[in-house]
């Protein structure tokens, strides 16, 4: 793998993965939306979803996926300059940016799996929640898992111009090539990690169970409770036709990594968005979620790759406005517990 910054005439991006199967998957987490925000740096590929504001994806497709990824972008116009600081030109990072259709992307990468697939969707469909404790893999990219052989090839050449994929399998080649949209990037939905309520560490599978518990009342809402006192977290649904539903980790300390509560955190999520990120919940390993003060949440997914280490999908959420008449003040008193200091990552 090697980088450089050199021939114009030389693609931007070209890269080479012996499998689809993790590009497919990491990427799918965020089908969510219909078009996503493209990021190539040296590091590897960044693509970043939005969703009117109120939740946002982000997954990597990490360069130690590839067996092979290049990168080469132009000269900045101040490195031609003879006078220019040669440090803060190496601190630079290059990126290119642009907009593609993410159906689009998915099918291609897809094309040689297509029946397996279609069956994986079907089961899907039928149980969008359907439970990691029966089906869950520690590693979803095992090679027994990965069912989708031969190379594939990513390519882009120019600001402006298509992103390639070429995909060969038993001699039979495939070329798709993907119109790019130039376009303003998402702005971040604002977080402050300095500032954070609660950070807890727990397998992915437990909060993916607990959507299933709650998915059948079919809500409108989802209230999440975190607290220092039992139970330590609680998922409320409201406004479904068949009810409410509630499930208590009341046994959270035995569950949790991780679990530093600083103080009381109660919000309301559209039901929805939370059920989007079912998707990266049923490939990842852990999920570290965090709320900070203004109510939004994090919700940051391990996902173990064979061979190619950790990658992580990240989203945040956006909580419906709390009037003050609706707050309740039930933290007073709460004291001890939860004292260690948060991290940033796992």
């Amino acid at each position: 793998m090697e980088s450089s910054i050199s021939d114009p005439h030389r693609p931007l991006l070209r890269a080479v993965a012996s499998s689809t199967r993790p590009l497919y998957q990491l990427l799918k987490s965020l089908s969510f939306t219909t078009k996503i925000h493209v990021d190539v740096s040296e590091g590897g590929i960044r693509f970043s979803a939005d969703n009117n504001r109120v939740m946002s994806g982000v997954a990597h497709w990490d360069k130690n996926l590839f067996t092979s990824y290049t990168t080469e972008f132009p000269l900045p116009a101040h490195r031609d300059d003879a006078n220019s600081d040669s440090d803060d030109a190496e601190d630079e990072v290059q990126v290119a940016s642009f907009q593609i259709s993410l159906p689009a992307l998915l099918e291609t990468l897809q094309i040689f799996g297509a029946a397996d697939a279609a069956t994986r969707q079907a089961r899907a469909d039928v149980d969008p929640y359907r439970s990691n404790v029966k089906n869950y893999h520690s590693n979803a990219f095992s090679n027994q898992t990965l069912g989708m052989t031969g190379t594939c090839s990513i390519s882009y050449e120019q600001e402006g111009g298509p992103f390639s994929v070429v995909l060969e399998e038993a001699g039979v080649k495939t070329t798709c090539d993907l119109t790019t949209y130039v376009d303003e990037a998402p702005e971040d939905i604002p977080w402050d990690v300095g500032d954070l309520s609660f950070k807890i560490i727990t397998q992915a599978r437990w909060l993916l169970d607990a959507l299933a518990e709650i998915a059948p009342t079919t809500p409108d809402k989802l209230t999440i409770v975190v607290s220092r006192r039992e139970p330590y977290v609680r998922l409320t649904s409201a406004g479904g036709s068949l009810g409410t539903s509630t499930v208590d980790f009341a046994k959270g300390k035995d569950l949790f990594e991780t679990f530093s509560v600083r103080e009381r955190w109660i919000q309301t999520f559209k039901f929805d968005t939370i059920k989007a990120a079912t998707e990266a919940m049923r490939i990842a390993s852990k999920v570290s979620l965090r709320g900070d003060r203004q109510g939004v949440l994090n919700m940051q997914l391990m996902v173990e790759v064979e061979g190619a280490g950790n990658n992580y999908l990240d989203f945040r959420f956006v909580p419906y406005a709390v009037h003050e008449d609706d707050e309740e003040d039930e933290g007073e008193g709460e004291e001890g517990a939860g004292g260690e200091e948060m991290d940033e990552d796992f």
